[in-house]
């Protein structure tokens, strides 16, 4: 009896030995959420890069700029890439989060577009203005009309300014702040919309050709791959950094764009 259990016992360690290999498998994945344009095509063209370093990249597509923040603080996602310092500092302020910055990969000039007129000289008063609602986009299309003396704000170096920050509206543009995603489905219906290069892209518009207004390559606004402090030295995510800065990556985001989005390494 003695004799068969024991064939049986390595059997059975050999079995639980074999059922271990996919966790060991699985342990290399790295979960990356991101918004379609042009953050998860970029991730597309690297992901074959990683897997030859031992990492299967899976790529979580998001529309909005909350989910992609709350997940990976939550953990059940590792990382993500989608946003600039500005909006990560707003986000960990007012969440009480403590996400932080890994690399930054890209610039997307921020632009403002109009279906009614083809230049910002043909823009009238009281014009119908749509902005994005969220702190630090509100605040750098607002910065961007500044620039171009539409309007004037208190500090025009204050990365976090609102509506309430303008001094001088000689045109009296009239404002309505929304969702990112929804502004390039307001072109129909407003005068102008301030629009962020990814949702214009996705939206069929040329920022470099479309834009009547558009940051210039000196834009601040860098779009970060974003993690936590206890797994931003991660290998997996270190490896990730090496890919999406690499010569390969640089030369894609040049060719693909077109100058829409400009690599910031």
């Amino acid at each position: 009896m003695i004799k068969l259990l024991a064939p049986l016992a390595a059997l059975l360690l050999l079995a639980g030995c074999s059922s271990s290999t996919p966790g060991n498998a699985d342990s290399q994945k790295l979960i990356i959420a991101a918004t379609a344009i042009p953050h998860a095509e970029i991730l597309k063209q690297v992901k074959p890069m990683l897997a030859k370093e031992g990492v299967d990249l899976e790529i979580k597509v998001f529309a909005d700029y909350v989910q992609p923040n709350t997940q990976v603080d939550e953990k059940t996602i590792d990382v993500n890439y989608f946003q600039t310092k500005p909006y990560l500092d707003a986000f960990n302020r007012q969440h009480g989060t403590h996400l932080t910055i890994i690399t930054g990969v890209h610039i997307e000039p921020f632009g403002a577009y109009s279906r009614k007129y083809k230049s910002i000289e043909q823009l009238p008063d009281g014009a119908n203005v749509t902005i994005p609602n969220d702190p630090s986009n509100n605040s750098r299309a607002l910065l961007l009309l500044a620039k171009h003396g539409l309007i004037t704000l208190k500090d025009p170096s204050n990365e976090l300014s609102t509506l309430k920050d303008i001094t001088a509206n000689p045109k009296q543009l009239k404002f309505r702040e929304l969702e990112a995603a929804m502004l390039p489905r307001t072109l129909d219906e407003v005068d102008l919309a301030l629009i962020n290069t990814n949702y214009a892209l996705a939206a069929g518009l040329n920022p470099t050709k479309d834009a009547l207004l558009i940051e210039g390559k000196d834009s601040p606004y860098v779009n970060y791959l974003v993690g936590r402090p206890d797994n931003k030295d991660d290998p997996r995510v270190q490896k990730l950094v090496k890919a999406l800065t690499s010569p390969e990556a640089k030369a894609f985001i040049e060719q693909k764009y077109q100058g829409a989005v400009l690599p910031a390494f």
